[in-house]
């Protein structure tokens, strides 16, 4: 299952914090369909158990919660990748060694 065929949009995208809240309104076999989606592309734990225990409490007599997972705002973010590279770290130091008299780096003299 692609992930344009999800009953969730941007699922792979969305932080689990999102996700909890979101998966609410699913009914079991959408729950289920994720579970397999995670299970064959990201196999991430913490989603894993989220889903499980969803699909646990649907089962146990939870009626999902009225709304449109659909409806919800894009997951924004910058996929692929951070603006934090060579060019844009601090440069290297030594920390400071405090109370030991003689043994902190001479910073900027020479």
């Amino acid at each position: 299952m692609s992930e344009h065929e999800l009953p969730l949009r941007d699922f792979d995208q969305t932080p689990i914090g999102v996700l909890q809240h979101r998966i609410r309104s699913l009914d079991e076999s959408q729950v289920r369909a994720l579970v397999e989606h995670e299970h064959a592309h990201g196999g991430r734990v913490a989603i894993l158990q989220l889903l499980e225990t969803r699909l646990d409490r649907l089962r146990h007599g939870a009626e999902p919660a009225p709304g449109d997972p659909q409806a919800a705002p894009p997951v924004s973010g910058t996929p692929g990748g951070s603006p934090v590279g060579e060019s844009t770290a601090a440069p290297g130091s030594t920390p400071l060694r405090h109370g030991v008299a003689e043994q902190t780096p001479a910073r900027g003299r020479p």
